[in-house]
């Protein structure tokens, strides 16, 4: 039984096929040609679909990481610029922001409970802030950020919003210009269940135009030709964002998992693990172990959390019993408050059963 998709998702037989099936082909004919094996456009258009996007405003990146130094490296700057983020965001979210020493400051707002409200974050941002830059979902405790609340604070001071979604794509809705989304980074080996290796960068039209991309490579450039080879031309979409060789077989692999994904349709998707993790929440809370997700619906998403002694020998137990679910000392370097946690993250496919057995089994531990 596994509920740790959070961690990292497993990839379902079809994705395991059509990599496969994209190895051997490799493997018997070189397949020397650029982008030869990949189709669907390596899933592009599809993550495009998935998010409410166009297929031009989507770049392939090998991770969330990638995207996210990406997309801080093409801000725009001026003396006295900051960013706004919470206080327990995770580290690729602000790393990419604390490198860039004197040129911005990191405004953190401090969360309430694991949660960051939209009018804390207002208070926080002014017209010197470039950009208000968050996770869609916590990675520990599964909090959901309003993003369209988010995206309104950040445009009415000319600040743009940067998501990380690597914890919600593939499990909850996304629409990227219904709520305003100006960059959105993801990779798809979590929810998207997907190979590691492949990941999308989803950068708005009108940001296309404006910005440069930090980085280059030749597929950033439009002319191969080798009489220019030295000219440098950007294309106008998305792709301009890319720098050399993805992994192939990755995307072969992300591109069917999004097929998958879609067919089954992700408002569904969303409907069924919210109703999942809310069958968890009252059957811990029955067990009197302190919860520390939202409750909320339009809060939480794939991810429980919640407090218990020995967290530890308690995923160890139940991964003798093939119970795969999450805990670790180092997450109390997030917050305190996840110390002793176990986080659980069950995907559309696992069954009210599966949640009932996983809360006797707690009981017994």
């Amino acid at each position: 039984m596994y509920l740790a998709h959070a961690s990292r998702g497993p990839l379902p037989k079809p994705v395991s096929d059509a990599v496969r099936k994209y190895v051997y082909n490799c493997m018997h004919s070189g397949a020397t040609l650029i982008d030869a094996g990949v189709t669907n456009g390596g899933g592009k258009p599809l993550f495009a679909k998935l998010i409410g996007a166009k297929t031009k405003e989507v770049a392939f990146v090998e991770n969330t990481s990638v995207g996210l130094n990406i997309a801080a490296n093409m801000l725009p700057y001026s003396r006295g610029s900051n960013v706004v983020t919470g206080d327990n965001e995770y580290s690729s979210v602000v790393y990419p922001y604390l490198r860039e020493g004197s040129r911005v400051k990191v405004r953190s707002v401090k969360n309430i409970n694991g949660m960051i409200f939209p009018d804390d974050v207002e208070k926080a941002v002014d017209d010197k802030t470039v950009a208000i830059v968050v996770s869609h979902v916590h990675w520990l405790n599964g909090f959901r950020h309003d993003l369209r609340a988010l995206s309104d604070i950040a445009h009415a001071h000319g600040a743009y919003l940067i998501v990380d979604a690597i914890q919600s794509a593939g499990a909850m809705q996304i629409d990227v210009k219904r709520d305003g989304v100006d960059i959105l980074a993801s990779a798809c080996y979590k929810w998207l269940l997907s190979p590691p290796g492949a990941g999308y960068l989803y950068v708005s039209e009108a940001l296309i135009h404006k910005c440069e991309p930090p980085f280059v490579g030749w597929r950033s450039n439009i002319d191969l030709k080798e009489r220019e080879l030295w000219s440098l031309k950007f294309p106008k979409n998305a792709s301009r964002f890319e720098i050399g060789s993805p992994s192939y077989a990755s995307f072969v692999g992300a591109a069917e998992a999004l097929k998958l994904l879609l067919n089954v349709g992700i408002s569904t998707i969303e409907r069924r693990i919210l109703r999942l993790t809310g069958s968890l929440i009252e059957g811990l809370k029955g067990l009197d172990l302190p919860v520390q997700t939202p409750e909320e619906p339009e809060r939480r998403s794939g991810i429980v959390n919640f407090r218990i002694d020995k967290a530890k020998s308690v995923v160890e137990k139940l991964g003798k019993k093939r119970i795969i679910c999450a805990t670790s000392a180092d997450w109390t370097k997030c917050s305190p408050q996840f110390y002793n946690t176990v986080r659980v993250s069950p995907h559309f496919y696992n069954t009210e059963e599966e949640i009932d057995r996983f809360v006797r089994e707690i009981k017994k531990c």
